[in-house]
């Protein structure tokens, strides 16, 4: 069993076919059919099976994925962890930060941090809210930055920054917000979510308008697409220039604080991270008490 054989399976999984697997590994579609045949020849079971012209994930073969994924995980925190061990100032971290946060909170913090410190190796992942905290539990990442964190990850809690949600629209959209077109992010969106559940909670129902990244939202907004529920630290621009004004609706600003989360295996490496981040917004979050053990 190799490392490329579930890198392999992994990435047929995520992508749903051979060919998407080959292009996200940079190798041809029959290196990945050869590396997965080996595999399942070893496990004695079928992974994939044919599917017209594709195939298919088993649920054997789902159920394998996800073990081969912590397996990668582990051993790619183990090859920093190794670097990081003589010199945490050469070693390296993995973030994985939601879109909004990665733009707009942590661009300007990982620069300064690279200066600080040029030879730690910095890898960052943008993701989806759901994505990010899967990646955490499966040792994907060292540090995960976004909105609340699921349940059970909570000891990993480092630090949160503050994060008001605006609405907001151009001048032009400003009145009667809740009878105009809102503007959305892609399902799976924590802003998304929040806002369905606000309109929700006012009784309203406007039309909403599927945009596919945040800063499509934003020139949405600017170019009077709409309305929009949106962080504050994703308008500072358009509001200073006028493009975008702040609607007054009730219930807003939203408080959803950026939490910062390391996974309990974080290192030295990632703690020099954590520090220089403790100094540009994140406010440092004491770990909960210690449970006493009875008898």
């Amino acid at each position: 069993m190799t490392v490329v054989q579930l890198r392999s399976l992994c990435a047929v999984v995520d992508h749903g076919s051979v060919t998407a697997a080959a292009g996200q590994l940079w190798v041809t579609p029959s290196a990945v059919s050869a590396a997965v045949i080996a595999l399942q020849r070893e496990l004695g079971v079928a992974l994939l099976a044919k599917d017209g012209r594709g195939v298919q994930v088993t649920p054997a073969g789902l159920v394998f994925a996800r073990y081969a994924r912590t397996v990668l995980g582990l051993l790619d925190e183990a090859v920093g962890a190794a670097a990081a061990a003589d010199d945490p100032s050469r070693g390296r971290v993995r973030i994985a930060a939601v879109t909004t946060a990665a733009e707009h909170v942590l661009a300007g913090a990982l620069a300064s941090f690279r200066r600080e410190q040029p030879e730690v190796a910095l890898d960052l992942e943008v993701a989806p809210r759901d994505r990010v905290w899967a990646m955490l539990a499966v040792h994907e990442t060292d540090v995960v930055v976004a909105g609340r964190p699921p349940a059970g990850v909570a000891d990993g809690l480092r630090g949160r920054r503050a994060n008001d949600l605006v609405v907001v629209a151009a001048p032009s959209q400003a009145a009667d917000p809740l009878l105009r077109t809102w503007l959305v992010r892609e399902p799976g969106s924590g802003t998304r979510a929040t806002t369905t559940a606000y309109l929700d909670s006012l009784g309203e129902e406007p039309p909403l308008l599927t945009l596919g990244s945040n800063g499509a939202v934003v020139a949405g907004a600017v170019a009077g697409l709409g309305v929009t529920l949106v962080a504050r630290d994703a308008v500072g621009r358009p509001l200073a220039a006028g493009e975008l004004v702040v609607i007054d609706l009730p219930g807003t600003p939203l408080s959803r604080p950026w939490h910062l989360v390391t996974a309990p295996t974080a290192g030295p490496t990632v703690d020099l991270l954590v520090a220089h981040l403790l100094t540009h917004g994140f406010v440092a979050v004491e770990p909960p008490p210690a449970v006493p053990r009875r008898g």
